[in-house]
């Protein structure tokens, strides 16, 4: 992958990675899939590779990923699910001809109508979004607490209560900030 593009921040649920891709929306919005190639990169290391993507195509994974961001944001307000957010993914979902397959290990794959359909690819993230919007798998939504990034996270922490998307650069960057904070309160209490 090329290094002019940020890295992608993989999580272990594929519907809030896939909203991943755009992070720092209430900040700096940094951009992981800018351009169709980057899409392709991110499907092949979410197990869902695929040979191709147009910029048509990019089109749609963006408009999927907003409405599951938006969906997942408000689910986990425990706000009204906006329609239109609601129509992209069951459009999505509905569209993908992807099916679940056994591996001799025991693990699930999904196999993809073609190599370069894209929207089986979104149809299987979409499906992924109403599992855990619907309240199908153990665990809840959240929204990272990270001011700059409010991203929506599914947490299947034992105690439920994780406060960041990625403790690794949004939990991380707010630890390191309270400690330089609190270096530069006991300097000018020492003072």
């Amino acid at each position: 992958m090329p290094a002019a593009f940020p890295d992608f921040r993989l999580g272990n649920v594929l519907a809030t990675s896939f909203t991943g891709t755009l992070s720092e929306r209430h900040g700096n919005p940094v951009e992981r899939i800018p351009v169709p190639q980057r899409l392709v990169d991110w499907l092949a290391v979410s197990g869902l590779a695929v040979d191709s993507c147009t910029p048509a195509q990019l089109e749609l994974a963006w408009e999927l990923r907003e409405a599951i961001h938006a969906a997942a944001t408000a689910a986990a307000k425990h706000e009204p699910l906006p329609p239109s957010a609601v129509q992209v993914i069951n459009d999505r979902s509905a569209q993908g001809r992807a099916a679940a397959v056994l591996t001799p290990e025991g693990k699930r794959r999904w196999q993809l109508s073609s190599a370069s359909s894209v929207e089986d690819a979104l149809g299987v993230i979409a499906a992924d979004a109403i599992s855990i919007i619907a309240g199908e798998r153990d665990g809840r939504l959240a929204l990272c607490a990270s001011p700059t990034c409010q991203a929506a996270f599914f947490d299947t922490s034992q105690s439920r209560t994780r406060r960041w998307c990625d403790m690794n650069t949004c939990g991380n960057r707010e630890k390191k900030a309270r400690y330089y904070a609190n270096r530069r309160e006991t300097a000018r209490s020492a003072q």
